[in-house]
């Protein structure tokens, strides 16, 4: 009877190991990895300013805080690409090509990520709302990228302008590649208009006592920057353009 219990106890033990083992495989199955890349060319006419920018990372909510391409086959539903993910959780991912198109613009004195802890003059507030595949418009599927942005002005953080940018792009093709080319080109169009609005909104030169600011002017809700292009309205989709070859 001792035997028989051992051997039972042992059987199990091996299933749940096996069990185990299977849980382990299917979370480390093999991935592609994706990127996005930052914007390197921007308008001749940006402003050269003479202050420091943090750059927060984005805030997001839980279905795009994650390293896996978001997908939605309805208006109320995410689900996920599999055997497919970023290189890194989609807002960091979105942070470090900010920070990289800052950069590129040569126009700014210095851009860090705000965990850098830089003393900036500025720091950038991202909302991440939309980073997806909309598959509900039909196939391809249509990229649809919307942040919103708060510019804080430091040390008394004030905030001094607010901009919504979206842009929407079809794919190509209903490929994981080809739905990262159009994630690649609808998140830049947004980065570049992110970028040149930042650097507009504030003097060229840092705050100061001598300089105080027409906060009424910043609070003014009618000065909100709305900015999008190419979005579906309501039903129609026919002014989303497809992604450039």
């Amino acid at each position: 009877m001792i035997l028989r219990l051992a051997a039972l106890a042992g059987a199990v033990a091996l299933l749940a190991g096996c069990q185990f083992i299977s849980a382990v495989d299917a979370a480390t199955e093999p991935q592609d990895l994706y990127t996005v890349t930052p914007k390197s060319t921007f308008d001749p006419d940006l402003p050269s300013v003479y202050w420091q920018l943090a750059v927060e990372a984005p805030a997001a909510a839980a279905n795009l805080n994650t390293g896996r391409i978001a997908i939605a086959m309805t208006p109320t539903s995410t689900d996920y690409y599999a055997k497919a993910a970023w290189t890194d959780r989609a807002p960091l991912m979105v942070q470090t090509r900010i920070v990289d198109s800052f950069e590129n613009t040569r126009k700014i004195v210095a851009v860090a990520r705000e965990s850098i802890g830089i003393r900036a003059n500025y720091v950038l507030q991202p909302d991440l709302r939309n980073f997806e595949a909309l598959y509900y418009y039909g196939k391809p599927p249509i990229v649809r990228v919307r942040i919103i942005a708060k510019l804080v002005r430091m040390p008394d953080r004030q905030i001094i302008g607010v901009g919504s940018f979206e842009r929407c792009v079809r794919a190509r093709a209903d490929s994981v590649p080809k739905v990262v080319d159009a994630f690649d080109q609808a998140l830049g169009s947004v980065i570049k208009r992110l970028v040149a609005w930042t650097l507009r909104t504030p003097p060229a030169r840092p705050p100061s006592d001598d300089a105080p600011y027409n906060i009424e002017r910043y609070r003014n809700p009618a000065n909100a920057v709305i900015d999008t292009e190419n979005c579906p309205k309501g039903n129609d989709a026919s002014m989303v353009p497809l992604t450039d070859e």
